[in-house]
C-alpha cells in the first residue's frame, strides 16, 4: 500500500487517513490504495465504522493532483474518472457507516469523497466547496450527482456553477455536514460518534443504512417492502435476543453482529 494512505484498526472501527501533506491531493496511486483499504474493510466482519479523515492542519483534502492533469487531455475516464467513481462508489456501499472527519479544507475530489460518506464532522475552520469550473474544469467524480442528493439541486448549482467554497457553519446549515467541531476536534467528534454507533446493534445498523439508502431511488411502496425484509433479518438475529434481554435487566447490551 502507497505511503498517502494509512489505514488503522481500532478494535471494531477503523480509521482511513490520507496522507500525501500538505493538502492529501487525489493521486491515482492514493486511489488505488483506498481502493485496497476499502477491498479489505469489506471482507472483515467486525468493522461496524469506519472513519475517514486527512493528516495535517491544512486540509482534509483539496482535490485532485492538478500536476496529473496535462497527461489526462482527452483520455480522463480511462485515466482517473474510471477509478475514482469505482473506489468513490466502492466507499459508498460500504455496509458499515462511515464518518468524514473534515479536519480542514475539502475542496473538489476531497469533498466528492467526503460525500461518499454517511455523516461527515467539519472543523469550525473548515472551507467545503466543489470549485473546478475555476480551472475549467467540471466535478467528475461523483459531486454532480452526491451533492444535490445532499443539499438540493438548486444549492448544488450555486455551489458547482459559481465554483462557491462556504464555511463550516453554512454548511450544517444546508445540511452538508451533520456536525461542526470545535477548532482542532473534528476528529474527536466523529470518533465520539463513532464509538456510539459501534456500540448499537451492528446487524440493526447495517440494515437500517441499506434501506435508508434506498429511499431516494426507489418508490415508496418498494421502500417500505424492502424495510419489513430488513426488519425480518433483524429479528433473525440473536442481537435482537441480546437487546431485548439488556434492556428488561437493565445492562448495556453485548452485541456480537449475530
Amino acid at each position: 500500500m502507497t505511503d498517502q494512505l494509512v489505514s488503522v484498526a481500532e478494535d471494531t472501527i477503523t480509521t482511513l487517513r490520507l496522507e500525501n501533506p500538505p493538502l492529501n491531493l487525489v493521486t491515482v496511486a492514493m486511489t488505488h490504495a483506498l481502493d485496497a483499504a476499502l477491498a479489505s474493510i469489506e471482507r472483515n466482519p467486525a468493522i461496524r465504522v469506519v472513519v475517514v479523515t486527512g493528516s495535517g492542519e491544512r486540509a482534509f483534502c483539496a482535490g485532485s493532483d492538478i500536476h496529473e492533469f496535462e497527461s489526462l487531455k482527452g483520455r480522463v475516464g480511462e485515466g482517473k474518472l474510471l477509478l475514482e467513481k469505482a473506489v468513490y462508489r466502492r466507499l459508498a456501499r460500504l455496509p458499515m457507516p462511515t464518518i468524514a472527519a473534515i479536519q480542514a479544507d475539502a475542496l473538489g475530489g476531497g469533498l466528492e469523497l467526503a460525500l461518499c460518506c454517511d455523516l461527515r464532522v467539519a472543523d469550525e475552520r473548515a472551507s467545503l466547496g466543489l470549485p473546478e469550473v475555476r480551472l475549467g474544469v467540471m466535478p467528475g467524480s461523483g459531486g454532480t450527482q452526491r451533492l444535490p442528493r445532499v443539499v438540493g439541486a438548486a444549492r448544488a448549482k450555486e455551489m458547482i456553477l459559481l465554483g462557491k467554497i462556504i464555511d463550516a457553519t453554512t454548511a450544517a446549515e444546508i445540511g452538508l455536514v451533520n456536525r461542526v467541531a470545535p477548532t482542532g476536534t473534528a476528529m474527536e467528534v466523529a470518533m465520539e460518534m463513532a464509538t456510539t454507533i459501534a456500540a448499537r446493534g451492528p446487524v440493526a445498523v447495517r440494515e437500517a443504512k441499506r434501506v435508508i439508502d434506498l429511499a431516494g431511488d426507489v418508490p415508496m411502496d418498494e421502500g417500505l417492502a424492502a424495510e419489513l425484509d430488513a426488519s425480518e433479518r433483524v429479528f433473525q438475529s440473536e442481537d435482537m435476543l441480546e437487546g431485548s434481554r439488556a434492556f428488561f435487566e437493565k445492562r448495556p447490551p453485548d452485541f456480537t453482529g449475530e
